[in-house]
């Protein structure tokens, strides 16, 4: 019965520890394929993001950790015409390479973008006839070599699409900025940073939904006078001073 006891002991062992090894090859299985989040300091080196490029705004860069993911896919939510595009624009100036805008809700004012330093030579426009167009142009695009980024207006993304742009941008090394209205669809997208913009009195307000290799982070206000410094004017309150008005006389 001892043997016996003991037989069935060691049979129990080598069953939990075959377990375990199949546990912790299944897991190494899904680190590899990026498929499992960790935190910073613990992430494995082909989860890390490897490379940040400057938003153009100090604020900005601070709480994005080094600024945008590069290469990588940027998930933009916003109503159309609250600053998204001037968001991007200290961006896209920074680039030697094309920016491709694809279907944008809007013709593209070539005056504007040299009033901001932009070559035109630099920034080139598509309109597709329906989204899988749309997407196949951004991936080619994408993976091309030619582009710095690719600003996508395209309101339904799968999850299979998302992952495509993704490793095109990866093979390019370029960004998408995948701009859409705020939750247009349920559940989160495989991509490298999410944000969602909503404009306030004072600014736009921002909050950080993904960061890939981050941490959750707080909403964070940009001020209008740093999207626009040419349109807001600065005005020093005067306390206690009255102004005299001619007095006309009464009739």
């Amino acid at each position: 019965m001892i043997i016996l006891a003991l037989l069935v002991m060691i049979y129990n062992t080598v069953y939990i520890y075959s377990k375990v090894c199949d546990m912790a090859n299944l897991i190494d299985f899904l680190q590899h394929q990026n498929l499992v989040w960790q935190g910073t300091d613990n992430a494995p080196l082909s989860q890390c993001v490897s490379e940040k490029h400057s938003t153009g705004y100090e604020a900005l860069d601070n709480h994005l950790d080094g600024g945008f993911p590069f290469p990588g896919v940027v998930d933009m939510q916003s109503e159309t015409g609250i600053g998204e595009l001037q968001l991007l624009l200290p961006f896209i100036r920074s680039r030697t390479r094309l920016c491709v805008m694809i279907n944008p809700p809007a013709n593209v004012n070539a005056h504007a973008l040299m009033h901001q330093n932009i070559s035109t030579e630099l920034i080139w426009g598509v309109t597709t006839s329906n989204p899988i167009e749309a997407l196949w142009a951004a991936e080619q695009c994408l993976k091309s070599g030619v582009c710095s980024s690719v600003l996508l207006w395209h309101q339904e993304v799968q999850i299979h699409q998302a992952k495509r742009l993704l490793l095109s941008a990866q093979t390019g090394q370029s960004m998408c900025c995948l701009l859409r209205h705020s939750m247009v669809q349920g559940g989160a997208l495989p991509v490298s940073l999410s944000m969602q913009l909503v404009p306030s009195s004072t600014g736009l307000n921002i909050k950080v939904n993904k960061l890939k290799g981050g941490w959750a982070k707080p909403n964070m206000m940009l001020a209008w006078s740093l999207l626009w410094p040419q349109l807001v004017s600065h005005f020093e309150p005067v306390h206690g001073q009255v102004l005299p008005f001619k007095h006309s006389g009464s009739r």
